[in-house]
C-alpha cells in the first residue's frame, strides 16, 4: 500500500482530479473503436436462409463453381440461383457482403471469366474471393493457378484483388501470393456448436485479414453456418471491396462476348420458373431476347406437367408439379428452383409422403394480376454507374425481383443509362 501521509494535501488532490479526469475519458471513448466485424458464409446448401434478419455484421455469398459443370440445391450450371435475393437482403439491412467463387481447377482464366461475367455488378461493392480447397480440385496444390486465376480477376476488374480462402495451408502459400492478396483462413478448434466469438482459436497466425473458425456456428435465422470475424472495421472492408474507390466498369471488357451471349440461360429458367420475372409481357420485356430460349428449358424441365402462374388474376409464383417416379419434394425443389420446403404444399399433408401422379404445390405469394389483365409498371429508374439490381431496389424500398427492363436478360448484367421499370 501506497503511504501519502507524507504529501501535500494539495498533490494528494490532483492526483485524484487526474484519476478521475482519465476515469472519464476513458468511458467517453467510443464503444466500436478498433472493432473486429462478426459474420457468416453461405453456400448453395442455404438457399432460403433469412439473411435479412440475421444477426451479423456482413455475409459472403458463395456465387459460382467451376465453369458451370454444378447442378445440386439452388445451384444451377454452376450459378447458385439463391445468391441475388441473398446480397439484396444483406444491402438491404445494411450488412457489408462479399462473394467467392469455387475453385474446381479448370481452366483459371476460364473460371475467372465465369465468375466474372456471373456477378460482375456486385464488384467494388463487396469483397470478393476466390475459395481455393482440395475437393473437387484437381488443380490442388499448383499456386501459379491462383496466381493466373487471380491476375485474371484484376485484368477484368480493373484492379479489384480477391481475397484467397483457403484452409490450414498457410505456411506453404508463395511469400508473392501472401504480399500480394489477402488472406481468408479456415481452421476451427473443434467442431461443437458456437456462437460469434470475439478471440478464436489461433487468431492472426497466419496474418490473415479474415479467419472462418466454425462450420457448427450457431445465428438466429440458420444453424450449423460458418462463422468468420474479419480483422478490422466497414472502411477496411471497403477498401478491400474497392481498393482505389475507381467506379465498377461500365461496359464488359472486350475480350467477353455480349451478355446475351454469355448469359446462363438454365440460371434465367430456374428465375423464371421462381417467379422472379413475373408472367406475360412483363416476363417478355425482363428476358428480352433470351425468352424463347429460357421458356423452352422451362417446359423441358417440368416436362410439361407444371403450370406457372396462367394468365388471369392467382397466387404470385404459384407452381404445380406432377410428382413423377422416384421423386421426393426435395428433388422437386432442387429441380425447379423453388424453396424453402415449407411452400410445398402435398395431399397427404406430409411432405415425406407423395406419389406418382399426384400434384403437389408451390405458393410463393399472395393474389395479384397478372398477364395481359396486369397493369403496366407506371415508375422507372435510370442505372446509374456502379449500380446492382439489388441496391436501386434498396434504395427504393423493393424487392429487386419488381424490377425489370434490363436488356441483358440477367439480372447480375445492368449497365448505366439503362431505363427499369417497377
Amino acid at each position: 500500500m501506497v503511504n501519502n501521509k507524507d504529501k501535500p494535501w494539495w498533490k494528494r488532490l490532483l492526483a485524484k482530479v487526474t484519476a478521475l479526469a482519465a476515469a472519464i475519458c476513458m468511458m467517453l471513448l467510443p464503444a466500436t473503436a478498433h472493432a473486429d466485424m462478426q459474420g457468416v458464409d453461405m453456400s448453395n446448401w442455404q438457399c432460403g436462409v433469412d439473411v435479412y434478419n440475421m444477426q451479423a455484421d456482413f455475409v459472403i455469398v458463395g456465387t459460382t463453381w467451376g465453369t458451370g459443370q454444378v447442378n445440386n440445391n439452388c445451384l444451377v450450371s454452376g450459378v447458385n440461383t439463391d445468391a441475388n435475393r441473398m446480397i439484396a437482403q444483406a444491402q438491404a439491412s445494411g450488412k457489408k457482403f462479399g462473394l467467392y467463387h469455387y475453385a474446381m481447377g479448370g481452366n483459371p482464366e476460364a473460371e475467372a471469366q465465369f465468375f466474372w461475367r456471373n456477378t460482375s455488378n456486385y464488384w467494388r461493392h463487396g469483397i470478393v474471393a476466390l475459395d481455393w480447397e482440395m475437393d473437387d480440385n484437381p488443380a490442388w496444390g499448383n499456386w501459379d493457378w491462383v496466381r493466373r486465376f487471380m491476375t485474371e480477376c484484376e485484368r477484368l476488374s480493373g484492379g479489384v484483388r480477391p481475397l484467397l480462402y483457403t484452409a490450414p495451408v498457410a505456411g506453404t502459400i508463395p511469400s508473392d501470393i501472401r504480399a500480394k492478396y489477402g488472406l481468408w483462413i479456415a481452421q476451427y478448434a473443434n467442431t461443437s456448436p458456437t456462437g460469434y466469438q470475439a478471440s478464436p482459436w489461433m487468431i492472426g497466425v497466419y496474418g490473415e485479414a479474415m479467419r472462418q473458425y466454425s462450420s457448427a456456428g450457431v445465428v438466429n435465422t440458420w444453424s450449423p453456418i460458418d462463422l468468420n470475424i474479419f480483422r478490422g472495421e466497414a472502411w477496411q472492408w471497403d477498401l478491400y471491396s474497392n481498393p482505389a474507390g475507381k467506379t465498377q466498369t461500365t461496359t464488359p471488357p472486350q475480350a467477353e462476348k455480349p451478355p446475351t451471349q454469355t448469359v446462363d440461360l438454365q440460371a434465367l429458367a430456374t428465375a423464371a420458373i421462381r417467379g422472379d420475372y413475373g408472367n406475360g409481357q412483363q416476363r417478355r420485356d425482363a428476358l428480352g431476347a433470351n425468352y424463347d430460349r429460357v421458356m423452352a428449358i422451362v417446359n423441358q424441365r417440368l416436362n410439361g406437367t407444371t403450370t406457372v402462374v396462367p394468365q388471369q388474376t392467382t397466387q404470385a409464383n404459384t407452381t404445380r408439379v406432377t410428382v413423377r417416379s422416384g421423386d421426393t419434394m426435395s428433388g422437386i425443389a432442387s429441380r425447379t428452383g423453388l424453396w424453402p420446403l415449407s411452400a410445398w404444399s402435398v395431399p397427404s399433408g406430409n411432405l415425406n409422403v407423395i406419389y406418382p401422379g399426384q400434384v403437389v404445390t408451390y405458393n410463393g405469394g399472395g393474389s395479384v394480376a397478372t398477364g395481359s389483365n396486369a397493369p403496366p409498371a407506371t415508375r422507372t429508374v435510370t442505372v446509374r454507374s456502379g449500380d446492382t439490381l439489388g441496391g436501386i431496389a434498396a434504395r427504393l424500398g423493393i424487392g429487386y425481383t419488381q424490377l425489370t427492363g434490363y436488356h441483358s436478360g440477367n439480372p447480375n448484367l445492368i449497365y448505366p443509362g439503362e431505363v427499369l421499370h417497377y
